[in-house]
């Protein structure tokens, strides 16, 4: 049996927590548990509390009593932290992106590897499915969708062939998406291309880069002073969000300056001032990690 999720970066993201035995953590992308796990075997008196929207991650879940499990989405940490009566945290961890769990279960829709019915959704309570987005949304908000979230650069006429195919009928599963577009995928790179397709899909769904945002703004008020945010991203949308956000403390990467000296109004310094990638060795032994992208940021006293 495969496993549910292979932990990227495990020994660099537990080393830019810094992790403090009697301290308290969140890991915000509990998964299949193998970073929540590593944590664990660093606390004593400590604490930590998962996030994960997937109903499939419960049967992850540690028999530990210094663990917390929340199944909801991470754009609610701030709630759930108050909610469980705890106080401000040492370290968050966040590992973004699909986990190898999902890109694996072809009913899930994640992946073109399948023919399978185009789901997409991390929270399966939620509505939104990516055949309602292709199937629903007029041409302007799915023009809109592939360049912003897929950059896809001939998203007018991929855009033009998904409405041409939904007149004759519904797209429902990945092989009626493929036959839609397929005059538009470039031969030489498929699969590069059906990749930003498919992100971009996903993105939408699942509100992906909103509930970034707000994730980073409410880390802000649970860190303590000095505690430690490490984010791992994969792709460059959610890379630029975090790293403007780590140095101007806004995803916008407007540098806002205070009006006596001048400096830059943060609430975050760079701890890896070089973004950490994993080695070849792992990259060779979980394909996953080959875009991956590490940044650590330590918050600021105010």
């Amino acid at each position: 049996m495969a496993e549910y999720h292979v932990p990227v970066l495990l020994k660099e993201s537990i080393e830019g927590l810094a992790i403090r035995p009697d301290g308290d953590y969140l890991d915000l992308t509990f998964g299949g548990g193998g970073h929540s796990r590593e944590i664990l075997r660093h606390l004593k008196t400590g604490r930590l509390m998962g996030f994960d929207q997937d109903e499939d991650a419960l049967a992850n879940v540690p028999g530990d009593d210094r663990f917390v499990f929340v199944n909801h989405n991470f754009r609610y940490l701030r709630n759930f932290v108050r909610y469980h009566g705890w106080g401000k945290v040492d370290g968050i961890l966040a590992d973004l992106g699909v986990s190898s769990h999902e890109f694996d279960e072809a009913e899930r829709g994640f992946s073109f590897r399948f023919d399978a019915e185009l789901d997409m959704r991390m929270n399966r309570r939620s509505r939104l499915k990516a055949s309602d987005v292709l199937n629903g949304y007029p041409e302007e908000e799915l023009v809109s969708l592939f360049r912003n979230y897929g950059e896809v650069e001939n998203a007018g006429r991929l855009v033009g062939l998904i409405l041409k195919a939904r007149q004759a009928g519904e797209i429902v599963s990945s092989d009626d998406l493929y036959r839609a577009i397929l005059p538009c995928v470039p031969k030489m790179k498929e699969k590069k291309y059906l990749a930003k397709v498919y992100q971009a899909l996903r993105i939408e769904v699942n509100g992906e880069l909103d509930a970034l945002k707000e994730m980073l703004e409410q880390a802000v008020q649970v860190l303590k002073p000095g505690g430690r945010l490490v984010v791992i991203t994969y792709h460059s949308l959610e890379d630029r969000i975090v790293k403007n956000f780590f140095k101007t403390g806004n995803a916008e990467g407007k540098e806002e300056k205070d009006l006596i000296y001048g400096h830059v109004a943060n609430d975050f310094e760079l701890v890896n001032r070089k973004i950490i990638v994993p080695s070849e060795e792992e990259t060779e032994r979980n394909p996953r990690a080959r875009s991956a992208k590490l940044r650590i940021a330590r918050r600021l006293e105010n």
